[in-house]
């Protein structure tokens, strides 16, 4: 007996040997061939006179549509001798990004984007510059024994082509309508993985100490909070289809107008429709429409659809930094009329990033996705760990989701430019948003003013992208069917060919 225990012992400490040995000879690999050129560097900054403490950075990758990787952030030898930070792509999601700078001291540090958001990930620690290489190599067994890695390299969900195109169609779309801002996401609904996240106006990267008004640097997607109109009125009609509250054979009579809580409400036009069904609530776009679901909802019910299914003025825990809650005070209101306004997108205002989580719920079969833009960490040490961002909350029943898409597949085939972008081997479900901006210094509504908003998705019932576009005061049209259709749909032929996406009609 002693002497098989012995054997067993002699077996499990062999066994061990061997898995220290794989991880030292693993860490030699990636310290001697893989990482050779950084720790070069580190050779050559002991000898060089250093203005600057030497930065150490690892690097952000965009993956491509074949997951190859294509260099976001990376660290480059200046003429200097010394370490900065390079961008490859210039411009290319520069936002999203973000970049390293001083910021009253002597050290850089991420300022914006995923440069800052995380931080404690790409930066590594300059007093661990020149560490013993025995140190290095028991931290690689360290880490295969369970110890936690710190640093490595992002590897990001921005698909570079899928980027550059949506940043050529924003730079388009500003030159013809001179709006103050234009952004858009695309985003895989059923992941929350975001493909391309772009605004313009944008700016270098590799020279963003040129620019004179800091506010560029921030990205309004994440950060600012808009009152969206009438691509709200979706969830409104999924909320009262989902709660039994109407189904899609309701009807409603139209007067062009009602008064709730001694408030005038109207429809875009102010024109009567007489008995209209749930489906023209879409098609025609009718205030008086989604306010007529809220009613029937109730306040308690439509609260408890926006607020906490939808999500909507909660922060979406996408990974950029600065991120808004939005303002649904209203929607705590003890007054009807505040839900009739909500229900057509006024009187709340919520993140483009909120917006679409929650649009996207209707094209994921009614889950609630995260919004992330990183998917893995290449740690130093040679480990990879592909990131979780938590459980899909189904928010609308499956039978909810598909209906509203159909109703938002008729908009696109019979409603929107009467059909004009119909596509006749592909499913699309869409709907545009006209938002009166509002004004802080004399309180109601520009009356001149306005945000354009637009979303869609395809194919309809087994969704591969959610495409959400915005522009803030456009000059020369009153509607977002007017400007932001086109782009849309050149989006949309641009994702099916890039994709080879199969038709579904």
């Amino acid at each position: 007996m002693r002497k098989q225990w012995f054997v067993t012992r002699v077996r499990i400490l062999v066994a061990v040997c061997i898995l220290v040995a794989f991880a030292l000879i693993g860490r030699l690999y990636m310290l001697q061939v893989m990482q050779g050129d950084l720790y070069l560097a580190r050779a050559e900054a002991q000898t060089i006179q250093q203005t600057s403490p030497l930065l150490l950075r690892d690097s952000i990758y965009f993956s491509d549509k074949h997951g190859n990787l294509v260099l976001a952030a990376t660290v480059a030898a200046s003429a200097s001798s010394t370490n900065r930070r390079y961008y490859p792509g210039a411009t290319l999601a520069a936002q999203e990004i973000g970049f390293v700078a001083y910021n009253n001291d002597d050290v850089q540090k991420g300022r914006y984007g995923l440069e800052r958001y995380y931080e404690q990930t790409l930066a590594r620690e300059e007093e661990l510059s020149y560490s013993n290489f025995f140190v290095e190599l028991f931290g690689a067994a360290e880490a295969l024994f369970g110890a936690k890695p710190k640093t490595g390299d992002l590897i990001t969900t921005l698909e570079p082509v899928v980027q550059a195109e949506l940043e050529r169609t924003l730079e388009e779309y500003d030159a013809e309508w001179n709006s103050r801002l234009v952004g858009g996401i695309i985003m895989d609904p059923h992941t929350g993985e975001i493909i391309g996240m772009a605004v313009h106006p944008t700016f270098d990267l590799n020279a963003f100490s040129k620019e004179e008004d800091p506010l560029i640097f921030a990205n309004p997607l994440v950060e600012n909070v808009y009152e969206m109109g009438s691509i709200m009125k979706p969830l409104t009609v999924a909320a009262g289809l989902d709660s039994g509250a109407v189904v899609p054979q309701t009807t409603y009579y139209d007067t062009g107008e009602i008064v709730l809580d001694q408030k005038t409400i109207r429809n875009y036009d102010g024109r009567a429709r007489g008995t209209v069904p749930m489906q023209e609530i879409l098609n025609q776009s009718l205030n008086l429409g989604a306010s007529f679901i809220a009613v029937q909802m109730g306040k308690d019910t439509m609260r408890e659809y926006f607020l906490d299914k939808f999500k909507l003025g909660s922060e979406t825990g996408i990974d950029l930094p600065g991120e808004l809650h939005g303002l649904v005070e209203n929607l705590q209101s003890p007054r009807q009329v505040e839900y009739a306004t909500a229900a057509f997108g006024q009187g709340i205002a919520v993140t483009p990033i909120q917006t679409v989580r929650a649009l996207a719920a209707l094209a994921n079969g009614g889950k609630l996705v995260t919004p992330h833009l990183v998917r893995e960490i290449r740690y130093d040490v040679g480990l990879t760990q592909t990131l979780s961002w938590g459980q899909n909350e189904q928010v609308l029943s499956e039978k909810t989701a598909r209906e509203v898409s159909r109703m938002l597949t008729e908009v696109v085939d019979t409603a929107l430019l009467q059909g004009e972008i119909t596509l006749e081997r592909y499913s699309v479900a869409a709907k545009t948003g006209t938002a009166q901006v509002a004004n802080p210094g004399g309180g109601g509504y520009y009356e001149d003013r306005f945000l354009h908003s637009f979303f869609g998705y395809f194919p309809s019932y087994d969704s591969r992208f959610i495409i959400f576009l915005f522009a803030l005061e456009p000059v020369g049209a009153s509607f977002a069917s007017q400007t932001l259709t086109q782009p849309f749909h050149a989006l949309t032929q641009f994702l099916i060919s890039y994709y080879d996406i199969p038709p579904d009609r």
